[in-house]
């Protein structure tokens, strides 16, 4: 189980990522949001229906794994079936905002296409 200190910092360091990658301009068109699920947080982005604009769709875009008795987290892409995977570009680190760096950088093009 995560911490509850380890949580609201990423919380934290989330929250401020979503505000800060999509402009005040846009946000009625795309929103980036993250949801937990115990010690995973899965970042998401979110867009209105192309058939229904009142609905909303959304794409996971990276996963944050908590890993408890190294006190890391690891960074998770996900495929074309949806199924997770350790992105092995990045090392699991102590603070989730290294690895949120990574998912904005992109290299592989993996998280933003």
């Amino acid at each position: 189980m995560i911490p509850a200190t380890e949580k609201e910092l990423a919380e934290g360091s989330l929250s401020r990522y979503c505000q800060a990658r999509v402009p005040v301009h846009l946000r009625d068109k795309l929103r980036l949001t993250y949801f937990w699920r115990g010690s995973i947080a899965t970042l998401v982005e979110e867009r209105p229906y192309f058939q229904d604009h009142t609905r909303w769709t959304s794409h996971p875009v990276a996963q944050f794994r908590y890993y408890e008795p190294k006190n890391r987290w690891g960074l998770y892409c996900s495929d074309q079936n949806g199924r997770w995977h350790l992105y092995q570009a990045a090392e699991p680190t102590l603070a989730i905002q290294t690895l949120l760096d990574e998912v904005s950088r992109d290299p592989t093009g993996i998280f933003w296409g």
